[in-house]
């Protein structure tokens, strides 16, 4: 069996996660002083979990013209402002600029003045995820952290957000290989 080749990203975060890519390169990102025999053994103990991970890309992944980027943007535009108005009232929050973006990484993002930023490919997802990346958002309005109190507040507002963040998890990947 061959040696899995993996980068290592090295930031001030405190945990260490594996990523893989949809292009099928293995990401292993972790605290900055964290021991290359440590990354290593992380490796090795997630060996056959990232081999299946591997194994479940799709070969090649079909990229969005041009055309239709921006009209899932329109479309996002349109249907996140209605989302986000509707759960900020319920929730009592006010925000700022909702901005539509097309990012690789990101599902959503809230700055500490309230401007919110959307990945246009929601728009591919079940309106679930749309609603639960969007009341994720607005809860950073509450508490800018992922603490219990803002998980807490996540599921006030939608009770099974779990099951829309493992849909994520599990399908975003091939949600985000079709950027091109």
């Amino acid at each position: 069996m061959d040696k899995i080749i993996y980068q290592v990203v090295r930031s001030n975060r405190r945990t260490t996660a594996i990523q893989i890519l949809p292009e099928g390169r293995v990401l292993v990102r972790c605290p900055r002083f964290l021991p290359q025999s440590s990354v290593e053994q992380l490796v090795k103990s997630k060996e056959t979990w990232i081999r299946k991970k591997l194994q479940q890309l799709p070969c090649q992944p079909q990229r969005l013209s041009a055309q239709q980027l921006q009209e899932l943007a329109g479309q996002a535009a349109q249907t996140i402002s209605r989302q986000v108005a509707f759960y900020a009232a319920k929730m009592g929050v006010t925000y700022g600029r909702i901005t539509i973006r097309r990012q690789k990484t990101r599902w959503g993002s809230c700055s500490t003045k309230g401007s919110l930023n959307f990945n246009c490919l929601l728009m591919l997802a079940p309106p679930q995820v749309v609603d639960y990346v969007v009341v994720h958002e607005l809860s950073h309005r509450l508490h800018m952290d992922h603490s219990p109190a803002f998980w807490d507040t996540v599921q006030t507002y939608m009770p099974d957000y779990t099951l829309w963040r493992r849909w994520l998890k599990e399908h975003g990947p091939e949600l985000m290989a079709q950027l091109p």
